[in-house]
């Protein structure tokens, strides 16, 4: 379950992650480490491209907001967020995650922080599945 061992995959999962439950994982911390702001959260906008069916030419599909955020530790690892939407809070959750996960305390992160959160976001994804397939219809046609 625990796919969580490269940088792209847990910034993707922060990035991902219902704020709630990323505030409620971060709360069972012990502490939070100091830090300062390389770049203090900050609210605007991507363009989103899209391809038909996944092959075709890109195309800009829309713009979507996103908050940004970096900092630094005492210790001097840099963390990153980059969240959908306009929550300042998560984002900066996500870069505190980001930089501790660089740290000697990575370990404790991924136990009380990004397991959990992958565990429950796979639990919500199996079951919005299994309410899909009790709505399949199979199409046959007899020739």
């Amino acid at each position: 379950m625990d796919n969580l061992e490269s940088r792209k995959e847990w910034m993707g999962l922060l990035a991902r992650a219902p704020a709630g439950l990323l505030a409620e994982r971060w709360e069972g911390l012990a502490s939070t480490p100091h830090f300062s702001w390389l770049r203090a959260p900050e609210i605007g906008g991507v363009m989103v491209q899209g391809r038909t069916g996944a092959k075709g030419a890109p195309f800009n599909l829309g713009e979507m907001t996103v908050t940004r955020c970096s900092l630094r530790l005492e210790s001097g690892e840099v963390g990153h967020g980059y969240v959908q939407g306009r929550d300042k809070r998560k984002a900066e959750t996500a870069a505190l995650c980001d930089a501790m996960m660089q740290t000697n305390a990575s370990g404790e992160v991924r136990k009380q922080v990004l397991t959990p959160i992958a565990e429950a976001m796979a639990a919500t994804k199996a079951a919005r599945e299994k309410k899909a397939a009790g709505t399949k219809v199979d199409f046959f046609t007899m020739v």
